[in-house]
């Protein structure tokens, strides 16, 4: 897992980690809003690579050791209004991004998975450019819709309080979030979270790209009729206790898009447990093999015909 940058175009530079062997199937995962690449844990990396998959996961602009915008972040007037700074970019940019990192590695196609707002990405990624996707999973996301996938009251208080200017108050934010959002009936692993804050704290202090991030999504506004273009083989993974992004968000995804399939997990919150990690696992890769099969059945490429 030796860490690299590619040059995604237009002036970004991406970094980036490959886990598994070169020639296997590439599968990329997606981290959501203010996460970095290590928001997808090594272990949970080794375990799906060791099911065949050449594991690309990465920071999205922004954060992390990736290209940092200098733009200031949208302050509370301009979430509101929507006035936008000239600079600011939108999910169609992440998800150009992503593609321009995938040409960079000389991938013609990959699964995508992605999480959060990484889910956002990588069905506009599956709504842009078909061919590039063999599959999409998307993970506690939404369409975009102002009435699904809400934020609770509770959790938007929290991301509202200030920015942490030390490492040992930016763990102890996470800690108290991941408390919060994380699963009912599976302990949140705070020595983890501990970890993962500081190697992030580490890896890019800075803070303001969480926010720019945030304007990303928010101007995209609506994706729903944009998202009925994916005809990849589409999974939607929710929780039932998800505060970050409500279930609406999942339900309404698997609406958006044709053909696709909800898997609600009874206790998921908007985090990533030890314990369910076999059930997502197990979830992922039968999905990607799932569509192999079918595509073989078809005589077609899985970014073809059918299975675009």
């Amino acid at each position: 897992m030796t860490e690299r940058t590619a040059d995604a175009g237009r002036g970004i530079t991406l970094a980036y980690e490959e886990i598994g062997e070169a020639g296997a199937e590439p599968l990329v995962l997606v981290a959501g809003l203010g996460q970095q690449l290590q928001s997808w844990p090594d272990a949970f990396c080794e375990r799906l690579a060791a099911r065949g998959y050449r594991i690309l996961r990465f920071d999205n602009r922004d954060v992390g050791r990736s290209t940092h915008l200098s733009f200031p972040p949208p302050g509370p007037v301009t979430l509101l209004t929507r006035r936008w700074h000239p600079l600011q970019y939108d999910l169609t940019d992440l998800a150009t991004d992503t593609v321009g990192l995938l040409d960079a590695l000389g991938i013609e196609d990959a699964h995508l998975v992605g999480i959060s707002m990484g889910g956002m990405i990588a069905q506009t990624v599956a709504a842009l450019v078909p061919a590039r996707v063999r599959t999409l999973t998307s993970i506690m996301s939404t369409t975009g819709g102002r009435r699904v996938g809400r934020t609770a009251p509770s959790t938007l208080r929290l991301m509202a309080a200030r920015p942490a200017t030390t490492r040992e108050a930016a763990i102890e934010r996470a800690v108290r979030m991941f408390r919060h959002i994380g699963s009912e009936g599976f302990p949140t692993d705070e020595a983890r979270v501990r970890e993962r804050a500081g190697l992030a704290w580490d890896r890019d202090p800075s803070r303001g790209g969480v926010g720019r991030q945030l304007g990303a999504i928010l101007r995209s506004g609506d994706r729903t009729a944009r998202l009925r273009a994916v005809t990849a083989p589409t999974l939607v993974i929710h929780g039932d206790r998800d505060r970050m992004v409500a279930p609406s968000g999942g339900a309404a995804t698997v609406r958006a898009i044709g053909g696709a399939r909800l898997e609600t997990i009874k206790g998921l919150g908007h985090d990533l447990p030890l314990a369910l990690w076999p059930t997502l696992l197990d979830l992922i890769d039968g999905h990607a093999r799932t569509a192999r099969r079918t595509a073989r059945v078809q005589n077609v490429r899985p970014g073809e015909g059918g299975l675009r």
